[in-house]
C-alpha cells in the first residue's frame, strides 16, 4: 500500500513538472476596438506558431486601453489616438507608440433603398451639430443629384465611451469644420451637442444600432462596415474628390503622412486624389523597460511578427498594410524594448 502511495505520489510530480514546465505565458491586453478584427486573427495565427503564448484582450475602447497601461493592468494597450503629453510624462516608465494596422472610419448609414451616397466634412458635422436633421435637406441633396432621398429624421449614433475611432473621427471634422472645432473639438471623449443622437459601446454597438434604426447614421472602422453588410458614404476629400474608404484609399492616405521618430501622427484630411480623408492608424502602447522579462520576451516576439507577417492578415479585414520602409523603423524601435 505504501509502495503504490510513493508510486502515485511520484507520477503526480512528474505530471506537475510537465505541465509546468509547457505552461503558457498569458499575454494581456485591452483598448481599441478598431483594430480588434486584425488582433483577434493575429492572436489565432500567432498561437500556432508560439504553443506558448496565449492571449487575453479586452475590447474596451482607446481611452480603457491607455488607462490599464497606465495602470500598468496590462502588458500592452491598443489605441487609435496618440497618447497625451501629460498622460505620458505621469506614466511610471517610457512608453512606446508601435503603429500596428492604419484603417479608414466609414460613414455608415440606414437609408431606405441604401443608396451609394456622397457626403463632405461640412454636411456630416452638420448632421452631428444638430443642424442638418432630415435625409432630404436640400444641402444633401446638393450632393446627391438622382437619388430619390426620404423624408426620414436622421438620427446619429456616436460612441458612448473613450474611443480611437471618435478620436479619427472628431480629429477630421476639427480639421475641416470650424464650427465643429470650436465648438466640439477632437478626443477621444467628447462632449457632444445635447439632444443630438445617441450613444453606443465599441463599434460593434455603433454599427448595430445604425443597423437597427431607420435613419441612422454612424461612424466604425471599415471591417465593421463590411462585416454587417452596411452601406457607407464615399467622403469628399482635401482634392475635391469623392473617395470611398478601402485598403487602397488609406494606404493613398498613409503615403503622405509626415511619420514623426515617436510615430505619433495624424493622417486625416491628407492631400492625395484618392486618399481617403477619415483615415487613423492604431498604436501598440507598451512600456520600453518591461517588469515582467518572460512577458516582454514573448510579447516583443509577438510584435515583430504582427508587424512584418501580420500584415499580410490584416489586409485581408480591410486594414491597410504598413509599408516596408514604415515597417522596418517600427521594428528598430521595437528592439529597443528591454525586460
Amino acid at each position: 500500500m505504501n509502495k503504490l502511495i510513493l508510486n502515485l505520489i511520484g507520477g503526480a510530480a512528474l505530471l506537475a513538472a510537465s505541465v509546468n514546465t509547457h505552461a503558457q505565458t498569458l499575454i494581456n491586453g485591452a483598448g481599441s476596438t478598431f483594430d480588434y478584427p486584425a488582433l483577434t486573427k493575429w492572436f489565432e495565427a500567432y498561437g500556432k506558431l508560439d504553443a506558448d503564448v496565449r492571449f487575453n484582450y479586452a475590447s474596451i475602447g482607446s481611452g480603457g486601453g491607455q488607462k490599464q497601461l497606465l495602470n500598468q493592468t496590462v502588458d500592452f494597450g491598443a489605441s487609435d489616438a496618440p497618447m497625451k503629453d501629460s498622460d505620458m510624462a505621469a506614466a511610471p516608465g517610457k512608453i512606446l507608440h508601435l503603429p500596428i494596422v492604419a484603417g479608414g472610419v466609414a460613414i455608415i448609414y440606414n437609408v431606405p433603398g441604401s443608396p451609394k451616397l456622397k457626403l463632405d466634412g461640412d454636411l456630416i458635422a452638420g448632421i452631428y451639430l444638430g443642424n442638418i436633421t432630415q435625409w432630404n435637406d436640400p444641402k444633401i441633396a446638393a450632393l446627391n443629384p438622382g437619388v430619390t432621398l426620404p423624408d426620414l429624421h436622421i438620427v446619429p449614433i456616436h460612441r458612448s465611451e473613450g474611443s480611437g475611432t471618435t478620436f479619427i473621427f472628431t480629429d477630421y471634422l476639427s480639421a475641416v469644420n470650424p464650427a465643429w472645432a470650436d465648438t466640439v473639438g477632437k478626443n477621444v471623449s467628447v462632449k457632444w451637442p445635447a439632444g443630438i443622437g445617441l450613444g453606443a459601446k465599441g463599434s460593434e454597438g455603433v454599427a448595430g444600432q445604425v443597423k437597427q434604426i431607420s435613419g441612422a447614421i454612424g461612424y466604425a472602422e471599415l471591417a465593421y462596415a463590411n462585416q454587417n453588410k452596411m452601406a457607407y458614404a464615399d467622403v469628399k476629400n482635401a482634392a475635391g474628390n469623392f473617395v470611398s474608404p478601402s485598403p487602397e484609399s488609406v494606404s493613398a492616405a498613409l503615403a503622405t503622412a509626415t511619420i514623426p521618430d515617436d510615430f505619433r501622427f495624424s493622417m486625416v484630411n491628407p492631400p492625395g486624389e484618392q486618399a481617403y480623408p477619415i483615415a487613423g492608424a492604431s498604436w501598440a502602447l507598451v512600456y520600453q523597460q518591461q517588469k515582467n522579462a518572460g512577458h516582454g520576451k514573448k510579447l516583443v516576439a509577438f510584435l515583430k511578427w504582427a508587424i512584418a507577417d501580420g500584415q499580410k492578415i490584416s489586409a485581408t479585414l480591410d486594414y491597410a498594410p504598413l509599408p516596408e520602409n514604415v515597417q522596418q523603423r517600427v521594428l528598430a524601435l521595437i528592439d529597443t524594448i528591454k525586460y
